[in-house]
């Protein structure tokens, strides 16, 4: 009976109102794969790549994917020991301070609604694009793809304020209408190159395209590496919803690292296949085209399932793939900030409302309804100003955030089990050195792209202090610094409304308290 008790007190989800045990290994699988939104990030984000590593972007493909597994083995060394929805907030605030916690948890929830507003400006665009309205389509500031990208964000918000199963029912259609037609592209584009039936400036796929030593220079394989990065952002879903989720100490776990490297071999496939069949030639299909920078699929979609009337369709069913890839991210980011407030409500980070559970959906209807306005404001304000090109710099700022949480996720692992390094080779490179490598290699890549974001050039927007020394300084810097420096002084701010979150100490005597949660299953 004083077993059973004990289980019970201690079930976070049970505690929280959500709906246990209702996501599989495999749902929990789709749901993190979905929201690193492969589609729509290799056709905003290849080109760039490209632009600075050439052919050798495959093998930027695979470097970058080996501090992200890294610090998956900390998310998932941290969820065994500690399964709690707010992931990387709650884990910092109990290990190395609330502190370091609240500004984990600002910089997941800063990253994710910066992005929103991209994801739905995507989706609109590709709704009219889908329909034929190319000159509708091709405006991403056009008050018409404003419009509809809100009303995508309102109906994912829709989605997850109806409870979990229904959003991942909705995300295994969205993931696999994307799994295949990626897979179908880069099969028809590899088959047209070996048999010769590629356009000019195509080149079949060799092993020098592995050989990082060919990249022009360290600044541009550095540039290269942070944008790939960004591209296997969102895998950790699978942990955000660990406590809805089947054996809550390992699934979510398995399923981030497992999600890694389903993206590592999407990501491989589709990008060799790209590269092989449009080149990086500067004029037509190419890839160095500038105008084929925002939108790799779009713009060689059409020449590499022809004109017929299968390619016609082929085509329609690519530019869904984006569209629908836009719309899964949308709503697994939606997803994973309504949790990330949740567990900052009930622990008194911010306002405890966010910590309310809808009585018949069990999800965290306060908190996901604040997140879909704010993401909604978020893109009205940013698609006004600089005829939307700020949506650009801010997506771009959120390399620093990302680096960030992940990078601070490998070091908690690492010091929270820093004392199970004689308990075998297995805790010692999974739990303490990998975790902790990773998030070194991910701070790195964050404190290099700050510096390199204050550069103008580097940005599609800038701005120049109105007073000595009249500094001149990208957007890119501004929104990320700025954000972070934002989400310090709100700390503080808070620190003193509500002070009791910040004090600390029944939290990391919490986890104290139960040291075998570590060895569970």
């Amino acid at each position: 009976m004083m077993a059973t008790t004990a289980h019970t007190t201690s079930d976070p989800a049970a505690g929280k109102g959500l709906r246990t045990g209702a996501l599989s290994m495999t749902t929990s699988l789709i749901l993190s794969v979905a929201s690193a939104a492969p589609a729509y990030s290799l056709a905003a984000t290849l080109a760039f790549i490209v632009a600075y590593v050439g052919f050798q972007a495959p093998v930027i493909v695979l470097l970058a994917f080996v501090p992200i597994l890294f610090v998956s083995f900390g998310y998932a060394a941290l969820n065994r020991r500690d399964p709690d929805c707010g992931t990387i907030f709650t884990w910092a605030g109990r290990v190395l301070g609330p502190r370091a916690g609240f500004m984990a948890g600002w910089a997941v929830i800063t990253s994710f609604v910066l992005v929103m507003a991209s994801l739905a400006q995507v989706a609109g665009q590709y709704v009219f694009l889908l329909c034929g309205a190319d000159g509708i389509g091709s405006d991403p500031s056009s008050p018409w793809v404003l419009l509809v990208g809100l009303g995508w964000m309102a109906l994912m918000t829709a989605v997850c304020l109806r409870g979990i199963e229904v959003a991942a029912a909705v995300q295994r259609a969205l993931l696999v209408l994307e799994f295949v037609m990626l897979v179908v592209f880069s099969a028809v584009a590899l088959v047209r190159v070996w048999t010769g039936n590629a356009p000019a400036g195509a080149r079949q796929p060799g092993l020098s395209w592995m050989n990082p030593f060919e990249i022009s220079s360290p600044s541009a394989f550095v540039s290269g590496l942070v944008l790939m990065l960004f591209i296997y952002w969102g895998w950790e879903t699978a942990v955000t919803v660990n406590e809805e989720t089947t054996d809550r100490h390992r699934t979510p776990g398995r399923a981030a690292v497992w999600s890694t490297i389903v993206l590592l071999t999407l990501y491989l496939l589709a990008t060799v296949a790209t590269l092989a069949f449009a080149g990086t030639g500067t004029t037509g299909i190419g890839l160095g085209n500038p105008d084929n920078f925002g939108d790799v699929f779009s713009a060689i979609g059409q020449a590499v399932f022809g004109a017929g009337a299968v390619g016609t369709l082929l085509w329609h069913l690519l530019v869904l793939m984006v569209l629908s890839s836009a719309a899964a991210s949308t709503e697994t980011t939606v997803l994973t900030l309504g949790r990330t407030l949740l567990a900052m409500g009930r622990q008194g980070a911010v306002p405890r409302p966010f910590a309310r559970i809808h009585p018949r959906y069990a999800s965290p209807h306060v908190a996901t309804l604040a997140i879909g306005v704010s993401g909604a404001l978020c893109y009205i304000v940013m698609n006004v100003l600089a005829d939307g090109l700020v949506i650009g710099d801010a997506v771009s700022s959120c390399g620093l955030m990302i680096a960030f949480y992940y990078g601070l996720t490998g070091l908690t692992a690492a010091w929270a089990h820093r004392d199970r390094w004689r308990h075998g080779a297995a805790d010692l490179w999974l739990r303490i050195a990998l975790p902790a490598v990773g998030g070194v290699v991910l701070l790195a890549a964050g404190l290099w792209s700050l510096v390199n974001d204050w550069d103008p050039a580097n940005s599609s927007t800038s701005f120049t202090l109105p007073f000595p020394p009249h500094w001149h300084i990208g957007g890119v810097f501004l929104i990320g610094a700025g954000t972070l420096a934002a989400g310090w002084l709100l700390m503080l701010g808070y620190a003193r409304l509500a002070p009791g979150y910040f004090r600390g100490g029944p939290r990391r005597a919490q986890v104290a308290s139960h040291p075998e949660a570590s060895d569970r299953a």
